[in-house]
Order: C-alpha cells, then sequence, then structure tokens
C-alpha cells in the first residue's frame, strides 16, 4: 500500500487545517478530500470556526487583566483556574477533534454552530471568572432557574444533575443567543473547578459531538433536535467527555 492509499484519519484532517501535517502526507490529504465531499465539508466548517474565533479573540492578547480580577485570584488562591485564563486561552481557540459516542447524526453546515459557539465562550469567558455575581438566579432555585428559562427560552430547559461528576449547580442566568435566548448554567467543583452550559436554537437538528480546546479551557459542542449544546471548563478531555455525557444522558431522558 502506497502513502496515497492510506487513509485520513480525523487527526490528520485537523493537522492540515493547522498546517502541522507531515509534508509527505499532504498530497494525499488533498487527493483525498477532492474525492470525499462529506470530509471536505467537515474541513470548511472548521476551518470557518476558527477564523471566526481568531478574528474574535487575538485582540486579547496584548490586554492587561483589570486590577479587580488580579484581587480576586489572590483572595480565592485555591481555585484551580487562574483569573483571566479563560479569555487567555481562547486566544488560539481553534476546531478539535470529535469525540464520537454519538454518531447517529448529520454533520453540521460549516456556519452551524460557529456563532452559538463563539457566543458560548464569550459568556464563559465573561463570567467563570466572578466571584459575587457569577448567575442571576442561584442554584438553591433550581425549580425556579428551570421555569423561568425554559419560558424565556421556548423548549424545556432542565440544569443537570452532575454530583456523579462532583459537580454542584452555581446557578444560572438568560442571555441573548445567535438565534433568540439563550440559556446559560454555571456549575463548580470543591476545588474551585468551573464548567458552564450554554444552549440555544441551533440551525441543525442533531448533529455529532465535537472537543475543541487551547492551553487552559475547553469545550464539548453539539446539537440534538434543534438545540445546541456548548459545555466550556479546563482543558482535560476525558473530564469534558465524562460532564458532557452525563448532560447528554440526562437531556435525552427529559425528552423521551
Amino acid at each position: 500500500m502506497t502513502d496515497k492509499d492510506i487513509p485520513v484519519t480525523e487527526d490528520e484532517l485537523h493537522a492540515y487545517i493547522d498546517n502541522e501535517l507531515p509534508s509527505e502526507r499532504r498530497g494525499s490529504v488533498e487527493a483525498w478530500l477532492s474525492t470525499h465531499p462529506d470530509d471536505a465539508e467537515r474541513v470548511q466548517a472548521w476551518r470557518a470556526m476558527a477564523e471566526a474565533l481568531h478574528a474574535r479573540y487575538d485582540g486579547v492578547a496584548d490586554e492587561a487583566v483589570p486590577k479587580r480580577l488580579e484581587i480576586e485570584r489572590l483572595v480565592r488562591q485555591p481555585r484551580k483556574w487562574m483569573v483571566g485564563a479563560a479569555a487567555a486561552a481562547l486566544l488560539a481557540f481553534v476546531a478539535g477533534g470529535g469525540v464520537g459516542w454519538m454518531a447517529r447524526g448529520a454533520s453540521a453546515a460549516p456556519s452551524a454552530f460557529q456563532d452559538l459557539t463563539v457566543d458560548a465562550l464569550d459568556a464563559h469567558k465573561l463570567y467563570v471568572v466572578e466571584v459575587r455575581h457569577p448567575v442571576e438566579v442561584p442554584g438553591s432555585e433550581r425549580a425556579h432557574l428551570q421555569q423561568w428559562l425554559t419560558k424565556r427560552c421556548g423548549w424545556s430547559v432542565r440544569a443537570p444533575v452532575l454530583d456523579a461528576t462532583g459537580l454542584k449547580l452555581v446557578g444560572g442566568r438568560l442571555l441573548p443567543g445567535p438565534a433568540g435566548p439563550a440559556s446559560f448554567l454555571m456549575y463548580e467543583s470543591p476545588t474551585g473547578e468551573r464548567f458552564t452550559l450554554y444552549t440555544s436554537r441551533a440551525n441543525t437538528k442533531t448533529a455529532q459531538m465535537r472537543y475543541t480546546a487551547a492551553e487552559n479551557s475547553g469545550a464539548m459542542y453539539w446539537s440534538e433536535d434543534g438545540v445546541g449544546y456548548v459545555l466550556s471548563g479546563p482543558t482535560d478531555k476525558d473530564r469534558l467527555n465524562q460532564v458532557a455525557r452525563l448532560v447528554y444522558d440526562q437531556a435525552e431522558k427529559a425528552g423521551g
């Protein structure tokens, strides 16, 4: 079997986008894409998202961390994430590899998750560093929070119970999304590890889950029944996978 006959893997497709593919495989990948339109469409989608994220976050690199956030960082030493790290981590944020337990959905169109994911990351960056006001409605009012967000968003919003992963609901808030209202839920571990779950209407009914990460931030994003989900948190892929799967399983049971 010659090099050009070796099937192209998903890791190679991402390396191709990032210009990290060995030169001897580049021609083979390009030949593969010319005869595999589904993979070519996926590459186009990932590249479009990467360009949008770079456009949104590249300007943050030279910004100084506000003094208020520096003070909060010193006060909350036990927290595992650093103040301002979420913003810095997103500078090089690009679409990443697939997770794959949800293989039954159709592939997303090139712009399907672009606006939704960027908006979700903006919200994560903004609120994950907040100490006193990270949410509008506290987690102690879960029933009210779910009822309020469901009424405002127009679909059934449920705050997943993530105790099995060591995460407790901090609370949530209503945000503007790319296609209308969006729900935003925040969870925290005993060590200060924070995850946020952002949901909004998606322009694809069902799409496979994807993982993406850069430096200190990672995310899983997918859609189900016309609702897009973005789970943001630390870069640990296995950890994100664990939390995202529990979120997905509970959402599927609620929908069933």
